[in-house]
């Protein structure tokens, strides 16, 4: 209650300001001052950051199965891969190589991520982009952002915000694997008293590529907004419940030739030794997101903004496991009918339970040649993490619901920022934006192995920017750096506590250095960027998985990326429109030290000390050399849109020893995207979609992990491979209603 006490003073005193003044324009600058928000972290025209964006348009002719990473993954350096094989489900991208817990997300200014694991799991919100308004993807360090620091990308996600008028939407989708989507929204518009509301619903339901990877996701969005002279008040409601099969074990090598949809998790056997799988082997999340947010225009030229937040969370996932022991889990052996059992088929579920508060506010100056903003944030969250024993094949003295880890994390982060461009010349503009951050976080309790997670750090990072931007006629150039600076994630400390190295692990350190030139015309525009990351004591896979598939990382202390970006876009002739990108880059470690597990022989399994393999140069995992994308679409009316594209990833290593054999082979996938839209009467419009993915039915996987042993016996080395398979050709249609 205190925290909640405290939030509500940053953002209660803002209330009063609010005045009654009646304004001639409010529908026309409904749009500025709801964006105002957003605004403040996205990167503008002339600010030396390279990026890609993406309207409400856009965002609506992609298919309705596809997440937001599955929504970007033909944008420059973007990498994307669904677990289920298909689009629902959980979905992860990498940016220039750098993973999902290294992309800052915001909505509406708050950070998305999950404040532990630093990663988004989109899954978590249901058909996202039926209530997005546009977003913005920042490729490198990019502008500062709330939450935590972008070492790969920055995702800035703005939602809906007030339309002129009233109006309505319908969408239903069906496609392969059994999979339906349905949208259904409304909205007021803006009412003559400054009121508005706005609301989403959606479900979509699916079987999933693989097996056991089946899907029901529902999603709500509600807004209501005040508009009125120079003030505007808004609150969201965004709700996300999903349901989907456990899908993170992936296969081996051998059993995708033989089935890849075969997914082994849930497996077991009865005691007449045939093959089950546990029926309800499953992910389960649900959360509520409220988003309060006042902004204010004092004259034309400044404004303040502030918004509070608060997310709830808890979900479980249950495991049917076979033949466990009874220790590992705190439990004595179990007497039954004078039989003494030590082991025995269990059902579990290991569950999270979290609240997370956020409070931001800030200023934002435009006039003339200069362009500024400035902030201030903290967020707090409160995480339980808990285990729970549902069920014993043998059982004489479990309790029901028998409790055997329960710990708790709690982190805090308060940030402060200022940013400004400014017109040095006619043809100059100069960058600055300057970031102190200040994190702590501490766990406490004990984890499922009952290892002691008792801990607390303490993080302060600087993160300085500067760039010029120099325009002439229909080109401009950019350089720019950024020092970006963040800390590790709760596995990663987590893992180093229990091999007696917490005090060891250490935050990362980047210096991104851009260089960019852009030209446009009117039928014609082209990009071209030139990055280096330079990484200190970057967190790099060691080729080890938690069990819920996390990887596990370690610090190395010297690696980079480098690499150039190019984009164009051309409309030869009014119904013709080419568009297509490329990135080449060379990803590093230098001196890296690869550790595998060493036991004595393959019979007894008795460990010996790791060995130790030193790299004097090896490739970064899952950093393919070559990304690229062309898109081919017609445009016969204003009304039909025909697109055809495809997608290249070149070869990827899924650890950091380079070896071909522990690889991705590179990969071109194509697919289709037809629109027609028919006008009906008035406003109303009717749009089909029909969506084709995988065109040419490609035989290909596009995540994996590996885990290796090797013993000193000289007996062939143990592998274990999880390869993730992608759904041959697949379609979907939708048709949607606009009134």
């Amino acid at each position: 209650m205190k925290r909640l006490a405290l939030l509500c003073g940053v953002f209660l005193p803002l209330l009063t300001l609010a005045q009654n003044r009646e304004g001639q324009n409010e529908k026309n600058e409904s749009t500025k001052l709801d964006s105002i928000v957003v605004e403040a972290w996205k990167a503008g025209r002339n600010t030396p950051v390279s990026h890609s964006e993406m309207k409400q348009a856009e965002i609506r002719q992609i298919s309705p199965v596809q997440s937001i990473p599955m929504a970007l993954s033909l944008m420059p350096s973007v990498v994307t891969s669904t677990e289920g094989g298909n689009g629902l489900g959980y979905s992860t991208m990498r940016v220039r190589g750098s993973d999902g817990s290294r992309t800052n997300v915001t909505m509406n200014g708050i950070a998305l991520n999950d404040a532990e694991s630093q990663e988004v799991f989109w899954v978590n919100i249901p058909s996202f982009s039926s209530f997005v308004q546009e977003l913005q993807l920042q490729r490198g360090v990019g502008t500062s952002s709330n939450g935590p620091g972008a070492f790969g990308a920055s995702l800035n996600i703005r939602t809906l915000f007030t339309r002129p008028e009233a109006y309505g939407v319908a969408e239903i989708g069906a496609g392969s694997f059994n999979s339906f989507t349905t949208v259904a929204g409304a909205g007021t518009g803006l009412t003559n008293s400054g009121l508005s509301f706005d609301v989403r619903y959606s479900r979509s339901t699916g079987e999933g590529y693989i097996r056991n990877g089946g899907s029901d996701l529902t999603s709500l969005f509600a807004t209501a907004g005040w508009l009125k002279g120079d003030n505007s008040i808004r609150i969201n409601y965004i709700y996300g419940n999903q349901k989907t099969g456990i899908t993170w074990e992936g296969i081996s090598r051998e059993q995708m030739e033989l089935d890849r949809r075969f997914n082994p998790a849930g497996m077991y056997f009865d005691e007449a030794g045939n093959m089950r799988f546990y029926d309800n082997e499953t992910d389960n999340y649900r959360q509520h997101h409220i988003q309060l947010m006042y902004t204010r225009a004092f004259g034309a030229h400044l404004t303040w903004n502030s918004v509070l937040h608060y997310t709830d969370g808890y979900g479980y996932y249950e495991n049917y496991k076979a033949s466990r022991k009874f220790s590992s889990y705190g439990l004595p052996p179990q007497k039954i009918d004078g039989v003494t059992y030590t082991k025995s088929d269990l059902i579990l579920r290991q569950a999270l339970d979290n609240g997370y508060y956020a409070a931001s506010s800030g200023l934002n100056y435009s006039k003339g040649s200069v362009r500024a903003t400035g902030g201030v944030s903290y967020s707090y969250y409160d995480g339980d993490h808990f285990g729970d024993i549902i069920w014993s094949m043998r059982n004489e003295s479990i309790p029901a619901d028998y409790r055997w880890y329960f710990n708790k994390g709690y982190k805090g982060d308060f940030s402060v920022y200022a940013r400004t461009e400014a017109e040095l010349s006619k043809n100059l503009i100069a960058f600055a934006d300057l970031q102190y951050r200040h994190v702590s976080y501490s766990l406490r309790g004990e984890d499922k192995d009952f290892v002691s997670l008792d801990y607390d750090m303490k993080y302060n990072f600087f993160n300085p920017k500067a760039g010029l931007t120099y325009k002439s006629g229909a080109g401009k150039f950019f350089v720019s750096v950024a020092v970006g600076r963040r800390e590790p994630g709760r596995a990663d400390i987590k893992e180093s506590i229990k091999a007696g190295k917490g005090d060891e692990i250490r935050p990362e350190r980047m210096v991104d250095w851009e260089a960019g030139y852009s030209y446009s015309v009117a039928n014609f525009t082209a990009q071209a960027n030139l990055y280096f990351m330079e990484y200190k004591d970057q967190l790099v896979p060691t080729g080890r998985l938690s069990e819920t598939g996390y990887v596990i990382k370690e610090n190395v202390p010297v690696s980079y990326r480098r690499g150039i970006e190019l984009a164009a876009s051309w409309l030869p002739v009014r119904f013709l429109k080419l568009e297509g990108n490329l990135a080449l880059s060379t990803n590093k470690i230098r001196n890296y030290t690869n550790w595998t597990d060493l036991y004595d022989n393959d019979s007894d399994w008795n460990p010996l000390p790791q060995k130790s393999t030193l790299y004097e140069s090896t490739n970064l995992s899952f950093s393919p050399q070559s990304v690229g994308m062309v898109m081919v679409t017609l445009l016969p009316g204003r009304s039909t849109s025909l697109s055809l594209y495809g997608k290249h990833v070149g070869k990827q290593y899924y650890d950091n020893t380079s070896a071909d054999s522990r690889s991705i082979p590179s990969y071109f996938v194509t697919g289709f995207r037809g629109v027609q839209s028919f006008q009906i009467r008035g406003a109303s419009s009717l749009d089909l979609g029909l969506y084709i993915e995988n065109l040419l039915d490609r035989k290909y996987f596009s995540n994996a992990w590996v885990y290796m042993a090797e013993f000193a016996n000289g007996a062939p080395a143990y592998i274990e491979e999880g390869l993730y398979p992608q759904a041959g050709i697949n379609f979907m249609v939708k048709i949607s209603y606009k009134f």
